[in-house]
């Protein structure tokens, strides 16, 4: 049985075109060295501000470049405005009319999680029963704090009713810290199949809007 869906934002349900990872390194790259690809991808669905530190060296300077951070994306999506995966809208509402709570987790505070989720007009109590982002718990991914978080807000006490959703390793990661009965990666975000799969998700699907045939097998 599953009773909460917990899924990421950014690559997961929303499609925002990658713009996170690109004003990330660029940010990166203004306050000292351009950061390796393959470094940017290690930090892919993590904190943010963490994902800073790391990346620059330089946890001092952390509040003040994710003020940055933050100001690019909201000017980039401006730009190009996010918009949900095809198909993923229809997936969330027959979940939660088949009586799955719906929680969306993310590495973004709450300056840009709000921003996504007006654009494309999701709100607790209608598309969704819960969101929590990183800048809420004590650690983010791969921590599970976030799945937790979602799990207590929701109701649901045990884990192995949980399904989590996400593009990235640390997505995974976080899914299998929560002890998550079903950990799946999905495949429209920034990290590969292989990259994905050296971290044993539960199932590999080619986007969110797809978990319907999970809950279709596991009633």
């Amino acid at each position: 049985m599953i009773a909460l869906v917990a899924l990421d934002i950014a690559g997961t349900t929303i499609d925002e075109g990658g713009a996170v990872y690109r004003v990330l390194a660029e940010v990166v790259a203004e306050h000292g060295t351009p950061p390796p690809d393959a470094e940017v991808r290690r930090w892919m669905g993590a904190d943010k501000r963490a994902a800073l530190a790391a990346l620059t060296g330089d946890p001092d300077a952390v509040e003040q470049l994710h003020d940055r951070f933050v100001t690019r994306l909201r000017e980039a999506y401006a730009g190009t405005p996010p918009k949900p995966f095809p198909g993923v809208p229809e997936t969330l509402a027959a979940l939660r009319e088949s009586g799955v709570r719906v929680a969306l987790t993310t590495g973004f505070d709450r300056r840009i999680t709000d921003t996504i989720l007006s654009e494309v007009d999701w709100k607790v109590g209608e598309q969704l029963d819960a969101v929590v982002c990183a800048s809420e718990v004590r650690e983010g991914r791969p921590a599970p704090d976030m799945i937790h978080r979602a799990m207590e807000l929701t109701g649901i006490t045990d884990p192995a009713q949980v399904l989590t959703a996400g593009d990235t390793v640390l997505d995974v990661q976080a899914g299998h810290a929560a002890r998550a009965g079903h950990v799946i990666g999905v495949l429209t975000g920034g990290q590969t199949r292989a990259e994905l799969e050296q971290h044993a998700p539960t199932r590999i699907l080619p986007g969110a809007a797809d978990l319907r045939e999970i809950l279709d097998t596991t009633r």
